[in-house]
């Protein structure tokens, strides 16, 4: 029998003539339990006989409107248009204590719980799949994961952008505790959870909130949604009202309960430029000024409460003002997705020409920057917007016809090494590390085997990933803000780069990218000091792939003197550096060189 010690009950309907609380508790009675009208148009009941695992619903009286709403704060619901579950937000997270690593050491890896999982493998709790794959995630050798939205959205299949109940934990996935048990697993692997949330639109489908208490104006949504010309969004007219104290600390209570009840990470907020925008096309006229200040409040509360957690926006117009701090008058973000990056790094890796491989392009997507800082910037070649909507996987963006060929395999791993050595937080999307090919399909679960037949490739992600977080202890550069992208010969199709920390031997690294199909031999280049060099990878390497072309120097030496000049007299300057080397790299590859400490 489970203890009886009553719920208390309270929901927001400034519009309503009464409401009461009925559920399996009562029986459905309709009036059984009425509520009292408290302030500010929210009402309560206090009811002894219910209980967790009960499920209810509001009735709602508007004149001669009869409605049965789900409440919008519930945690748990048995279905979109199901009930609402009094459910107890108590979890075991004893021993949960991760801690995330400094922004400038994080690698996101993008995941959808619908689809992580083998064909085979489809079970009712999709957490349970996911947490069953972590070996991978650590073998592979990032540490944090960022999951596309959870909250309950309506039918079985989604992508999550469409959620119905924004405090409920989707059903079909596992439910609430589900979540929990996968936030405390992957934090024992030593990994973060970012999760995707959703506040520029609601539903559209399956939404409770439409109307909520029966009032609207303009045939629109009511309490919760503008009721003008506002409330459009491209997803359909269910922006919420901004305006609204009781909207934004809707919103905020649910940002912070995915933080304190669900021990995240941090929040990646979903299309910001419609929050603080209505068309998102640059018109001041348009511009949400209560938009703009919610996710600012969001983004305080989140840096008092909870220090070392994150907020990501994916705003996608390279405005410094979405990382800015909030006292500067910026939304206060941690960092945001760029497109100035993605698309010049996807167009010079799928273009099959290389005389139409833009170096420049490629140059100014690695040098960017927000606010001074380039760890404000997420850095990704494949999203699930980017592979998905028209848009395909970058492997069969490069060959449609066979995304297994070795075009595409040399791209696609070109395209990743830039993400992984460039300055910012960088991102992979599931699957990418395997040649998962075609584009991003919620009804389409992964391909593992893939995992076994490019374990070649995985094995490239892995390093690149450990050399960008200095796991071998002698690229420290990588994590750092240090960048010059010294030598950019367009004719070649050569671009290199050196990065650092505070530089010197096991901190500086030298990056050298060849986006030609020809590979170059005794080819010259800087370097920022003299001596030994080493290869710390070769993406040429056939322990990546059979067909690839194992062509490289190995460890190199860079002098500082011609033959024949031991005193130095007519020293080398090549590329601005005190030092040059003769390299050799295979085509469309990449080499990455460091000194022993």
């Amino acid at each position: 029998m489970p203890h009886v010690c009553g719920v208390a009950f309270r929901v927001w309907a400034p519009h309503a003539d009464a409401v009461y609380v009925i559920g399996s508790f009562n029986k459905w009675s309709p009036d059984a339990h009425p509520m009292a009208k408290v302030d500010e148009g929210y009402w309560y009941a206090d009811i002894f006989g219910a209980a967790i695992g009960d499920e209810y619903r509001y009735r709602i009286l508007n004149g001669d409107k009869q409605l049965l709403r789900i409440d919008p704060y519930a945690r748990h619901v048995n279905n979109s248009v199901g009930n609402a579950v009094v459910y107890d937000p108590q979890f075991d997270w004893q021993g949960d204590d991760f801690q995330m690593p400094p922004v400038n050491e994080i690698v996101i890896y993008e995941m959808h719980l619908g689809t992580f999982h083998n064909d085979e493998d489809r079970q009712t709790d999709k957490f349970a799949e996911a947490i069953q794959k972590l070996d991978h995630l650590k073998r592979l050798g990032v540490n944090v994961i960022e999951v596309m939205p959870l909250a309950e959205f309506a039918g079985e299949l989604s992508w999550g952008y469409n959620p119905a109940c924004i405090f409920a934990v989707e059903t079909d996935y596992g439910g609430p505790a589900g979540f929990k048990r996968f936030v405390k697993a992957v934090h024992q692997a030593g990994i973060g959870v970012i999760l995707d949330v959703v506040y520029n639109h609601f539903g559209p489908s399956d939404l409770d909130l439409w109307q909520f208490d029966g009032w609207s104006e303009n045939g629109l949504g009511g309490i919760y949604f503008y009721n003008d010309w506002r409330a459009e969004t491209p997803w359909g007219a269910t922006r919420p009202d901004y305006g609204r104290r009781e909207v934004c600390q809707f919103i905020r209570d649910n940002a912070l309960m995915w933080l304190e009840e669900y021990h995240v990470d941090g929040l990646r907020l979903d299309m910001t430029l419609f929050m603080h925008s209505v068309r998102g096309d640059g018109d001041s006229g348009a511009d949400l000024p209560d938009g703009w200040s919610l996710v600012q409040w969001i983004n305080r509360e989140v840096r008092q409460r909870f220090p070392g957690r994150i907020t990501i926006a994916e705003d996608l117009r390279d405005d410094d003002r979405i990382t800015r701090p909030s006292d500067q008058g910026g939304a206060g973000f941690t960092a945001q997705w760029v497109a100035g990056f993605v698309h010049p790094v996807r167009a010079a890796v799928i273009t099959p020409n290389d005389d139409q491989r833009s170096l420049e392009s490629v140059r100014r997507a690695i040098d960017g920057c927000y606010n001074g800082d380039p760890f404000q910037r997420v850095l990704y070649s494949e999203s699930h917007d980017e592979v998905a909507n028209g848009k395909a996987r970058v492997a069969s963006e490069i060959d449609p016809h066979n995304p297994e060929s070795w075009f595409a395999q040399k791209r696609t791993t070109l395209a990743a090494a830039i993400v992984l050595t460039s300055p910012g937080i960088p991102m992979l999307f599931q699957g990418q590390e395997f040649l998962e090919d075609g584009w991003f399909q919620d009804s389409v679960p992964l391909d593992w085997n893939k995992s076994e037949q490019f374990n070649g490739l995985v094995l490239m992600y892995r390093d690149l990933i450990h050399l960008r977080l200095n796991r071998l202890n002698c690229t420290r550069g990588l994590s750092g803000s240090g960048l010059n992208t010294f030598h950019q010969n367009q004719a070649d199709n050569m671009i290199a780069y050196h990065r650092w920390h505070q530089g010197g031997p096991g901190d500086d690294v030298v990056v050298v990218l060849n986006l030609s199909h020809l590979a170059r031999e005794n080819y010259k280049l800087g370097f920022p000091a003299p001596g030994i060099w080493r290869l710390r990878l070769n993406s040429d390497w056939n322990g990546y792939s059979r067909g690839f072309g194992n062509q490289a120097s190995s460890d190199i030496i860079a002098g500082t003197e011609p033959l024949g000049d031991p005193q130095g007299v007519n020293a080398v300057q090549r590329d601005g550096f005190p030092a040059e080397a003769t390299i050799c790299i295979g085509a469309y590859s990449v080499l990455i060189f460091s000194q022993d400490k």
